[in-house]
């Protein structure tokens, strides 16, 4: 999905340096927090088609799917109480990333790293020995406390770790440890839902331990950034990161604008209020919109529920947990999202009953999701995570990405929460639902977000003086533009979201 408006890619400020293989290393070992989320993602949905699992702690659920074999295949997971075990734990996140902005800012990235990691280790420990519903949800919320911190952290560390012209490609390795948590998880949901006596559920749930063990491991041993070092005083240790990190001593325009930046933040009083000024207006509206239309592509709910789904599309419990494995494989959004729902429509209609359904059908359905979801992995999936962490000036960068963090949890927790009632009420219709929202994203992407590869972080504003709607929000006193930046022709750049 082309974006617009912006400036040219290689027009700003150059700085000196190479992308080290101390950089490298550091952006993997940050990258593995994404584990920690999109661990969760892909063994919350398993489980919760495992039988002895729903037996166990959602016994009107299982009764419920059983009677309806032979009924209404659209509403047998309604339960606002299995949602809760699914979406509580965005709650927690959405509460947890507002705390997480002190910590980050005043702390540093790695620390915050660090408690997410902690955290979510101890709600993994919880759910892996739970005997009742409350120990679920409660293990739950402390995971969501682990994702709020981590994703708060892990973001900001990367892009402000990367050289500006590898900022793109290392912060990607977010998303990209995200999708490997994904696929592991359901990888493990298929093994563990096999094993005889009915506990898999508690490896599953309990096995989160090593990516909380891999993000904590990983924090202590990283370095803090530049940014953050010169953020809390650390002057003259920056200098000497900046160096290492760049692979060169010839840093000092870097080292100014980072000093002059971080300055210019100490100013700032209040982060949260400023973020309401009008010159911030161009990164609120992006902290906002950007990740609530990474949820309204409907891409969370998919892999989090895609077992449900594909059990509910006409698999066994086990093959729809391999089904789950496979749209980790997938290639678009909109027309699979159309194509998905016309499917499922003409065979299960308005009734839900499929009466015979040929399992051809049911796999052609699979392969449609699974070229959504490589849609998504090149598009929104990365760059969700990856825009709103490098468009922030520093005064209000720990804030800002707050506000990204909880508003993408506010968004998933909400489309978790209504998913099964929307599934059970619109039907096929819900696939057409998301495909809408879609549209409208792809439409504000191409028209509003301006490109920002091979732009500097701290010479990120230059990106909004120059864009043909923004502009009109900066001020030539706040940010004086650089004359080597110009509209690019037309005002269309060509970034892909």
């Amino acid at each position: 999905m082309p974006a617009a408006g912006g400036i040219g890619s290689g027009n700003g400020k150059e700085y000196p340096g190479n992308l080290t293989p101390f950089v490298t290393v550091s952006c993997i070992v940050a990258a593995m927090g994404g584990l920690i989320f999109g661990y969760d993602i892909g063994i919350s949905g398993g489980v919760t088609t495992m039988t002895p699992f729903l037996q166990k702690f959602f016994r009107r659920v299982w009764e419920k799917k059983e009677a309806a074999k032979s009924t209404n295949q659209y509403c047998q997971y309604d339960s606002q109480t299995l949602t809760m075990f699914t979406s509580s734990l965005y709650l927690a996140a959405l509460l947890a990333s507002l705390a997480a902005s002190t910590v980050t800012r005043k702390l540093g990235r790695r620390l915050s790293m660090l408690f997410g990691g902690l955290l979510f280790f101890a709600g993994a420990l919880i759910n892996g020995f739970a005997k009742a519903v409350w120990m679920l949800i409660f293990g739950r919320m402390l995971l969501g406390f682990g994702v709020g911190f981590a994703n708060q952290s892990v973001p900001l560390y990367l892009s402000e770790m990367a050289p500006y012209k590898y900022r793109g490609a290392l912060n990607i390795g977010f998303q990209l440890s995200i999708t490997i948590g994904i696929l592991v998880a359901n990888v493990l949901n298929y093994f563990f839902a096999k094993i005889k006596g009915g506990w898999g559920w508690r490896l599953s749930l309990g096995g989160a331990m090593v990516p909380a063990l891999i993000i904590t491991i990983g924090s202590l041993l990283l370095p803090d950034t530049p940014n953050s070092m010169i953020e809390r005083g650390q002057t003259e240790e920056a200098r000497a990161k900046l160096e290492r990190i760049r692979g060169v001593d010839d840093v000092d325009e870097e080292f100014t604008d980072l000093v002059a930046a971080s300055n210019a933040s100490k100013l700032v009083e209040h982060p949260w209020r400023n973020l309401l000024q009008r010159k911030y207006r161009p990164h609120l509206t992006m902290a906002i919109l950007i990740p609530c239309f990474q949820q309204l592509t409907g891409i969370n709910v998919i892999m989090f529920y895609a077992p449900v789904l594909f059990s509910t599309i006409g698999f066994g419990d086990d093959a729809s947990l391999m089904s789950a494995v496979i749209t980790e494989g997938g290639d678009q959004m909109l027309i699979c999202q159309a194509v998905v729902a016309a499917c499922i429509g003409a065979k299960f209609g308005t009734s839900g009953n499929p009466s015979d359904l040929p399992k051809w059908y049911a796999i052609v359905v699979v392969l449609f999701i699974c070229v959504y979801v490589a849609g998504f992995a090149w598009s929104w999936g990365p760059l969700g995570w990856l825009v709103p962490s490098e468009i922030f000036p520093l005064e209000i960068r720990s804030a800002a990405q707050s506000i990204n963090v909880s508003v993408n949890m506010i968004f998933t927790f909400l489309v978790a929460q209504v998913f099964l009632i929307m599934l059970c009420h619109m039907k096929f219709g819900l696939f057409l639902f998301f495909a809408f929202f879609v549209v409208i994203m792809s439409i504000f992407v191409y028209y509003f977000l301006p490109e920002t590869k091979g732009i500097p972080i701290e010479e990120m504003n230059q990106v909004w003086k120059s864009h043909w709607y923004w502009c009109r929000f900066m001020e030539d006193l706040d940010y004086p533009i650089n004359g080597d930046l110009e509209l690019s022709k037309g005002g269309q750049g060509a970034k892909n979201v």
